[in-house]
């Protein structure tokens, strides 16, 4: 019986811990959004970047 206490708890942990990240994504999303519309009359790239040196392309790795 025990056992099915330890489930029904651990159930509901799961549940809080899924609702938790939902929540933290959704958080993420708006400011990224917010940060998109108040940078849109700048150029997006250079104004998400956080140094002012233009981006390295990288060559692929060889496997």
């Amino acid at each position: 019986m025990i056992e099915f206490e330890y489930q029904k708890m651990r159930s509901a942990q799961l549940i809080r811990e899924a609702a938790e990240q939902r929540l933290a994504r959704e958080v993420n999303r708006a400011r990224r959004a917010a940060r998109r519309t108040a940078t849109a009359g700048h150029d997006a790239v250079a104004a998400e970047s956080h140094t002012d040196r233009p981006r390295r392309h990288r060559i692929p790795r060889a496997a």
